[in-house]
């Protein structure tokens, strides 16, 4: 049997393979945030499909949190109704699942531009390349109630049945913004030194486990480099990957922080062709990995089955994350299982993205014959 099908373990957590689904928006909730039919069947296909673990779309803390118009939610106790159903179609498939908790930051600028009000971000900063949205730098006391949010989110989460629940710390998000150097420019201790700058991640941490108990599995997606001048470079990333799991972080999942120019300079690079182009973020995953006692996850444009079970027996990574893969063909991991070993059909266009972008839900558009003549 492949290493790629080995059970697991991530805190109490027992995972049957080393198979994850990558936290992806997918539109699929009503205007307030709450589940609807269409989001449970995109859930249970992919708990179906074979998937170790599936860690849900982002997933709002707080109402100034969110990115998209029709994006899931967590920030209150109606929302778990909801969710429960949600948990419960997953584990009758014999999956398990995470929450992902999401605060966008700044980048919550489309939706609160809109309504004439300005997005949260730990710094006003006026002259970035890659971001033109309002926003205003964040009171202590608008911290502080950020902080409470995620715990409270977590809390509930458990309640509602997920098994885990994740820190998006990516991706120009919140956390990547209290992170980068680039978006923090606070002079109080939010802000200077590294510690300061993670002083954000560790408060969010420690409320989670204060509401949701010291033996729920917590882990976070980290961005440890910024792709633009003047942000986060990947040796002070390192070491906030090391303090992450001396404070009690359970595993890692590695990306990259603030974005640059698209698609090039983001976490959606596109033309992944070749054997080459896969694992554009394992150089640094694989260095996390090296330095840390806890389980690491490796996303970013695997395509090849060998590929992975080559990461994975090398030990430069415990976990294969996908996204982009698994929206093409939710099913290929067992496909994987009963033998197969070709490429992954994705061709890494980003019309999903784009699609997303448009109001549109998330899917294929080239397997649901939407624009067959996308780019490769």
């Amino acid at each position: 049997m492949s290493i790629l099908f080995t059970p697991i373990k991530i805190k109490g957590l027992e995972l049957p393979n080393r198979f994850v689904r990558s936290a992806t928006a997918d539109r699929y909730s009503d205007a307030d945030g709450y589940v609807t039919e269409q989001k449970i069947t995109l859930y249970s296909r992919l708990a179906e499909g074979g998937v170790g673990l599936i860690i849900s779309g982002i997933t709002a803390v707080h109402p100034m949190g969110k990115s998209l118009s029709s994006q899931i939610s967590i920030s209150g106790d109606a929302y778990i109704p909801g969710l429960k159903r949600l948990t419960g179609a997953v584990h009758e498939r014999g999956t398990k699942i995470a929450l992902q908790l999401f605060h966008a930051g700044r980048e919550a600028a489309g939706l609160r531009n809109a309504m004439n009000e300005d997005a949260l971000a730990p710094s006003l900063v006026e002259s970035d390349p890659h971001f033109k949205g309002k926003h205003r730098a964040m009171t202590e006391p608008e911290i502080w109630e950020v902080i409470r949010a995620y715990g409270d989110a977590a809390r509930r989460g458990r309640e509602a049945g997920f098994d885990a629940v994740q820190l998006h710390g990516a991706h120009a998000f919140l956390p990547s913004q209290f992170l980068s150097p680039f978006t923090n420019r606070r002079e109080d201790q939010w802000g200077g030194s590294p510690e300061n700058r993670l002083r954000f991640h560790r408060e969010v941490y420690l409320d989670i486990r204060r509401k949701a108990g010291d033996d729920y599995p917590v882990m976070i997606k980290l961005g440890v480099q910024d792709v633009l001048d003047g942000g986060l470079q990947f040796s002070e990333g390192l070491q906030a990957a090391k303090k992450m799991a001396e404070w009690g972080y359970d595993a890692l999942e590695i990306s990259q922080g603030l974005r640059g120019a698209e698609f090039e300079g983001t976490e959606f690079r596109t033309g992944i062709d070749s054997l080459e182009k896969e694992g554009y973020f394992r150089d640094w995953c694989k260095e996390v990995k090296r330095n840390l006692p806890i389980p690491v996850m490796m996303v970013g444009g695997l395509r090849s089955f060998e590929l992975m079970e080559k990461i994975v027996e090398k030990g430069e990574a415990d976990f294969i994350s996908l996204a982009r893969p698994l929206i093409r063909e939710p099913g290929i991991i067992n496909q994987w299982k009963n033998g197969s070993r070709r490429r992954s059909a994705c061709v890494s266009c980003n019309k999903c993205l784009e699609l997303i972008r448009k109001k549109g839900v998330l899917q294929c558009v080239l397997a649901s014959g939407q624009g067959a003549k996308g780019q490769g």
